[in-house]
């Protein structure tokens, strides 16, 4: 890893790069991320470090001191490409015939005027007003594909409407890239072009050519991240070593699946960017996929204090107060981001999550299709709305609900998952099976998906127990914290017969709720399996401890244990007494 110093002098100089060309959330990110570098406190007075302050303590709790060492990139023996001449102002300023033509067209492409930018930059032929004029057409061809998906099919519409700057931009970039004439930012918007057209394997050469010669640029990275959908995919790319490509490895990592992978990398860059908001919320991300809800709401609580009109990341936050029912928190929450800005997606989706968590279904729903309305491609939006159809009863509904949100995203395992829930509802056990199986295929630790496919095997219609059983010892595998796979085992292995593996199952399945101090039918009815086959195996003591125990409820099962006890101990005194 570079030196806190040439990551500050690096990021400095790139926030002025990507804010003058018009990339303000390659330019934001990277602001954020200056931010996070510890100051030396004997050169800045205490307010230069005020924005700093608080957020040590989560790194001290939840990183691991052998986080460093467990990453894939070692911090020392790596000569990592860093030349701080790349970002010098003299290596990507604007040519100076072209200056006045360039501010004019910038307060323009400011304005959101992208045709009036392109227009005034029509003759220009420095890098830097290229870039800019092909960036403004790109913007306002995808301005018009908007409008035409709007006035055709509505806002939450499917519809064939296309980029119409797209052939001229490819036709002109790639033209540039052959003659030697493109700088990274052009080979960044020629990226965009080839993977909105298709093109994904030059697309994915393209970016990284442009990322190996400007790595500051955060949105180059995350368009090089979307084309890289399995591990191969990133394996075979042939990126240059510099700190950011650890930023953009945990990320992919993330995105693969891999969080313990992508904790070890966010916990190593902690050491230098100690202090970033945005690596603690990617730890969040992790520790929330790991499903460790209680270390996310506390990372979470704490970006609040540090970073109180944050509103990205948050509907993250939601999902996990909406899964420990945190009703007063959810709403502290709600309220807040909708005071901040209320027409922002993840605030929509925090309010929706509110009133779903209030059993308001048809409310929840208005507010996710607002969410959709401001950003029809906010995947968590399609997934949470199917939730909230299949909570009213509206299949078909949640069906299509589910089926954008796997277009939007193929690796989206909610969806799959809720496609299943969908069409189990519906009485379709071999529509749903297909379904759980790609769910549980991307995201095969979490014991709820494997439930899910054993409960479809135990259908009437497909009625295939042993199937259900291995998909049960899955679930147990995968720490089934609903408490729901070892109960279901035992009873399958009862009704097939195998009464071994069954007390073996309920056996398990009681010490479980005992250490969780749980009481139930759950634990009468092992009580009571467990009392007949030790009575059967001629276990006359242990039959007779769980009769004893049965003898404490309430109800037909007092009874029943009052009839069984004096069976055992008839038994008992017949095998005494006439032994074999």
């Amino acid at each position: 890893m570079s030196s806190k110093e040439t990551c500050r002098t690096e990021l400095r100089a790139a926030v002025r790069h990507l804010s003058d060309r018009g990339l303000y959330s390659a330019s934001k990110w990277a602001a954020e991320q200056l931010m996070g570098i510890e100051q030396d406190p004997s050169k800045h007075t205490p307010s230069h470090t005020r924005f700093q302050r608080g957020s040590s303590s989560i790194r001290r709790r939840f990183r691991t001191a052998a986080a460093a060492e467990s990453s894939a990139t070692p911090s020392g023996g790596v000569s990592y490409v860093s030349t701080p001449s790349m970002v010098g102002p003299e290596e990507y300023d604007y040519d100076p015939i072209d200056s006045d033509f360039y501010l004019l067209a910038k307060s323009y492409f400011d304005c959101k005027e992208y045709r009036r930018a392109a227009h005034v930059l029509r003759d220009q032929t420095g890098k830097k007003a290229v870039f800019l004029r092909c960036y403004a057409l790109y913007l306002a061809g995808e301005k018009r594909k908007e409008e035409e998906m709007i006035e055709l099919e509505g806002p939450l519409g499917k519809s064939d409407a296309v980029n119409r700057e797209l052939v001229s931009l490819e036709r002109e970039l790639s033209t540039l890239r052959e003659n030697g004439t493109i700088d990274p930012f052009g080979l960044y918007i020629y990226g965009l072009v080839l993977k909105e057209k298709g093109n994904e394997n030059l697309a994915r050469s393209v970016l990284v050519e442009s990322v190996n010669i400007y790595p500051w640029n955060w949105s180059a990275w995350s368009e090089l991240q979307t084309l890289c959908t399995t591990i191969e995919a990133l394996n075979s790319l042939n990126i240059n070593n510099h700190w950011m490509k650890d930023f953009f490895l945990a990320s992919a990592y993330q995105e693969l699946r891999m969080h313990n992978e992508s904790l070890a990398k966010y916990e190593y860059l902690q050491g230098t960017f100690t202090f970033s908001n945005y690596l603690q919320a990617q730890i969040a991300k992790a520790q929330y996929n790991l499903r460790e809800f209680e270390q996310v709401e506390v990372i979470f609580e704490e970006l609040l204090r540090n970073d109180p009109y944050r509103i990205e990341d948050m509907d993250m936050y939601s999902n996990v107060l909406y899964a420990k029912e945190c009703f007063s928190a959810l709403s502290y929450l709600a309220h807040r981001v909708f005071l901040t800005d209320k027409y922002r997606p993840e605030s929509c989706c925090i309010v929706g999550n509110y009133y779903s968590l209030k059993g308001q279904h048809e409310k929840s729903v208005m507010y996710f299709r607002r969410a959709l309305k401001l950003n029809k491609n906010y995947l968590s939006a399609w997934t949470l709305m199917g939730h909230e159809y299949v909570e009213m009863k509206n299949t078909s509904a949640a069906v299509d609900a589910y089926r954008r949100a796997v277009d939007i995203n193929p690796c989206d395992y909610r969806a799959w998952y809720g496609l299943g829930q969908a069409y189990e509802m519906m009485g379709m056990p071999f529509y749903a099976l297909h379904y759980f199986k790609k769910s549980v295929f991307l995201q095969p630790n979490d014991s709820r998906l494997w439930i899910a496919m054993a409960q479809c095997f135990e259908t009437e219609q497909l009625h295939m127990l042993v199937e259900a059983i291995k998909c049960y010892k899955r679930a147990v595998n995968c720490n089934d914290r609903e408490a729901i796979a070892l109960h279901q085992l035992a009873k399958l292995h009862c009704e097939l017969g195998q009464t071994e593996e069954a007390a073996f199952y309920y056996k398990k399945d009681l010490e479980r709720m005992e250490a969780e101090e749980r009481e139930g039918p759950n634990m009468v009815e092992a009580l009571m399996f467990l009392a007949q086959h030790c009575k059967t195996q001629k276990k006359f003591d242990e039959a007779e401890v769980y009769c004893t125990r049965l003898l404490d409820y309430t109800g037909p099962e007092k009874e029943t244990a009052k009839s069984l006890l004096r069976g055992i101990r008839y038994a008992r005194d017949v095998v005494e007494h006439f032994p074999p």
